[in-house]
């Protein structure tokens, strides 16, 4: 059994494509994996027969020889970036010379992309929308771009780029992240300057919500209270400065907003179990 870590992504083809309701578009399978992610909508897409709806930021993940059909109305077409590869074979990739056999003919390819067992790849869905993940939108358009400028080093950038777009992929699937956008917001404002020392009321009116829903809302999409995560922020801020900085442990403790180092080193050592003076000096001390 293989991990998802495993692959070896070959990006044969990329693309910009209108789909018009021509009929390249009706039922057919292909011999290579393919990804296909709509700018528009509505639309709609089968796979092994199944129907689902496309809308803008709706990802298509395809497998090869899987029978799929593109439904899309001529009166109104949909744009779609696509990209084309191998996922195990780097050596001798099919996706330079993708094949498709459209019905009524008998779906028999000849040559097709190594399929291996792995049960990390078969969890990712067929169908997706990255419209809560802006992050994983423009890092895929990102994809389709660089492979149409790039001059030199195209594969070995593009292989690579798609190897951890795929793992990011994975991730946020298996990942809980947050998707109010309210709390998305809130979240980046946290993160961009966690030393800033704001009361909680500041952040409930920050996200326009009443005291009561605001903690509700945020325990139920990061997990934490919101002390709690800024608690967390705040400890790997110090982490950072330890380790990247040459200020004193006190000096660090005030950019903080401690008052005085005693708060500041109790708090690190119940977060990181050791003292910010040793997490310092010895490296093997950190968990």
């Amino acid at each position: 059994m293989k991990k998802l870590n495993e692959i070896a992504p070959y990006v044969g083809d990329s693309m910009y494509y209108l789909y018009d309701g021509s009929s390249n578009e009706k039922l057919r399978v292909c011999s290579v994996y393919a990804f296909h992610l709509f700018t528009d909508g509505p639309g709609e897409m089968e796979i092994n027969g199944k129907h689902y709806p496309i809308d803008n930021r709706t990802l298509i993940f395809l497998r090869p020889a899987e029978p799929h059909a593109f439904h899309i109305s001529s009166g109104h077409p949909l744009s779609s970036h696509n990209l084309y590869c191998d996922l195990w074979e780097q050596q001798h990739p099919v996706s330079l010379n993708r094949t498709f056999i459209y019905a009524p003919e008998p779906f028999e390819l000849g040559t097709v992309a190594a399929s291996l067992d792995c049960d990390e790849l078969n969890s990712l869905p067929s169908v997706f929308s990255l419209q809560p993940y802006p992050e994983l939108y423009d890092s895929f358009v990102m994809l389709a771009k660089l492979y149409n400028d790039s001059l030199f080093y195209r594969a070995e950038m593009m292989n690579s780029l798609l190897y951890a777009w795929i793992l990011q992929w994975y991730n946020t699937i298996h990942t809980h992240q947050p998707t109010d956008y309210r709390i998305v917001r809130l979240l980046a404002h946290l993160n961009a300057q966690p030393e800033q020392r704001e009361s909680v009321e500041t952040w409930w009116r920050f996200c326009g919500l009443k005291r009561t829903y605001f903690h509700a809302l945020f325990l139920r999409e990061t997990g934490f209270t919101p002390k709690a995560y800024h608690h967390k922020l705040v400890m790997r801020r110090a982490s950072n400065l330890l380790l990247e900085s040459e200020l004193s442990v006190t000096a660090i403790a005030e950019r903080l907003g401690y008052t005085s180092i005693h708060p500041f080193t109790r708090h690190f050592s119940a977060f990181y179990g050791v003292s910010p003076k040793q997490y310092r000096l010895q490296p093997q001390l950190r968990s």
